[in-house]
């Protein structure tokens, strides 16, 4: 798959980030659409995730960056969609793996536990690491409830 479009979306947490995620995006030459928030003002973040997710879900993105302070409410709220597949990741290697073994296709990063280069390091991978098919698309296909 070739990513050319990627949503991101964001709480208060996560806002931080966001603009430098935006900024390597922009860098790497893709189209980046930004649901918010705009701001560190406290908001409820299913009201930025549920959007993020259905951009990934209808096919307007390709994949999709969560941005929080655990990562885990912003991961909860994207699984609730169908076809999307986010995965909370706190490591390099985590990330590439979410992509290569399960076909993630939004990534959830806990901002209070990593540090900005670590977060634009995840980010860079997850966009550029390719799902390795195979085996691992049997399990994926397994995934959802019917």
């Amino acid at each position: 798959m070739k990513v050319k479009t990627i949503a991101i979306g964001c709480d208060h947490a996560g806002y931080p980030y966001k603009d430098e995620v935006v900024t390597l995006l922009d860098k790497k030459g893709f189209t980046v659409l930004d649901f918010g928030t705009h701001s560190p003002d406290s908001v409820d973040y299913p009201d930025f995730v549920h959007p993020t997710a259905e951009s990934v879900q209808n096919g307007e993105a390709d994949l999709g960056v969560l941005l929080c302070g655990s990562g885990n409410g912003v991961t909860i709220t994207a699984n609730k969609h169908q076809n999307v597949r986010a995965a909370l990741c706190w490591q390099n290697d985590i990330a590439a793996l979410a992509r290569q073994h399960n076909d993630a296709n939004m990534i959830s990063l806990p901002v209070r536990f990593i540090s900005v280069h670590e977060a634009l390091k995840m980010v860079e991978t997850f966009v550029t690491t390719e799902f390795e098919g195979g085996r691992h698309a049997r399990r994926v296909g397994k995934m959802p409830c019917m």
